[in-house]
């Protein structure tokens, strides 16, 4: 039995046993999606891999194999002085690469011969990446879910947000997606993490909860920005139980005028966003919104696209979708102000 290579299960099962998750994939891999807290090593980087790969082709394996040994050395030798010069004798890290096998092997292999007490990811990410997949089918049930509903500007991220720091248990799918939902839902200078990303990040919150314990959420659509939310979450959550947030219209303009500020200042990423509305609703009425934005009447714009856009579309779905949002409970801040969101929180979590 080699002892330096450990299953997928027992390091998911283990991995707070580790004092390090060594991911020695290229950049770009690392980047598509990883084990969360892992740190980018690369055995090969992406250029690397692309000369190899061409050397293989052109000339032969056994060429190839040659030349990547001297780069792979060369690296490790690299990451020896550089990130691991202050670790000690007793250190425990856990490596994988894309399949579990050269990469992380030669990694593995020299960590051991130094005296760490490496291990090797048996099956590398793409067991990792199953293991989420087979996770996410059925953690879900595991919890007691609590929908947050309320048309568009009604706070219920900023609700989440007050929960999570009440204490509550939140699941903030924007959040982990980097999208506010929405057509204009798009975050200044944050692009959306990978779907598998997407997912790694929803598992290892989850992972966190305690199932005896309600879990917040949003009532979401199935996609977030381009973002697929599971089958198995999506599905748990349109038969949980609602509370309906309600606020005001005067309050949910203020409120998103807060959290869209960026797109009073860049009209041109604006009308590119509502241009995407054309097909809905035409050319004049889109036209038009433009021409508010244009005069700089923000709080008539947004008043026109909750009242034209975004109430119907909401309205339409989410009693369509959400099986119990007419039994919905109702609860309503104060204000729009952060103080009367975290009043609410106190409330709604003591439920």
């Amino acid at each position: 039995m080699d002892h330096s290579v450990i299953s997928c299960d027992e390091a998911l099962h283990r991995l707070e046993h580790f004092d390090a998750v060594v991911d020695v994939r290229s950049e770009s891999e690392f980047a598509g999606d990883h084990i969360p807290g892992a740190i980018n090593c690369p055995v090969l980087d992406d250029a690397q891999r692309a000369e190899i790969g061409t050397l293989h082709k052109q000339d032969s394996a056994f060429a190839a194999r040659r030349h990547g040994a001297v780069l792979v050395a060369r690296n490790i030798a690299h990451h020896l002085e550089v990130s691991f010069a202050d670790k000690p004798r007793d250190w425990r890290p856990l490596v994988y690469c894309w399949r579990g096998g050269q990469r992380s092997g030669a990694m593995t292999h020299v960590m051991m011969r130094i005296g760490w007490h490496a291990r090797q990811l048996e099956g590398g990410y793409r067991a990792y990446r199953r293991a989420v997949v087979r996770a996410l089918a059925e953690m879900p049930s595991r919890f007691e879910f609590r929908v947050i509903c309320g048309t568009t500007g009604s706070g219920k991220s900023r609700l989440l947000r007050s929960l999570e720091r009440a204490g509550g248990q939140v699941l903030d799918l924007e959040d982990l997606a980097q999208h506010r939902g929405s057509v204009l839902g798009g975050l200044p200078l944050l692009p959306q993490p990978s779907q598998k990303e997407f997912e790694t990040r929803i598992w290892w919150r989850l992972r966190s909860f305690d199932p005896d314990r309600t879990v917040f959420v949003e009532s979401e659509s199935r996609k977030v920005g381009d973002l697929r939310v599971p089958d198995a979450l999506i599905e748990r959550m349109r038969s949980s139980v609602c509370l309906r947030l309600e606020l005001p219209l005067e309050q949910r303009i203020r409120l998103l005028r807060d959290e869209y500020l960026h797109l009073e200042q860049d009209r041109a990423t604006l009308f590119r966003q509502l241009d995407c509305l054309v097909a809905l609703h035409g050319k004049e009425k889109v036209q038009s919104w433009k021409e508010l934005a244009a005069r700089d009447e923000w709080a008539a714009l947004v008043e026109r696209l909750l009242l034209e856009h975004y109430d119907p579309v909401y309205l339409r779905s989410i009693g369509r979708n959400f099986v119990h949002v007419a039994d919905a409970t109702m609860i309503a801040p104060a204000s729009a102000a952060e103080a009367d969101f975290a009043r609410l929180a106190r409330e709604v979590a003591a439920m």
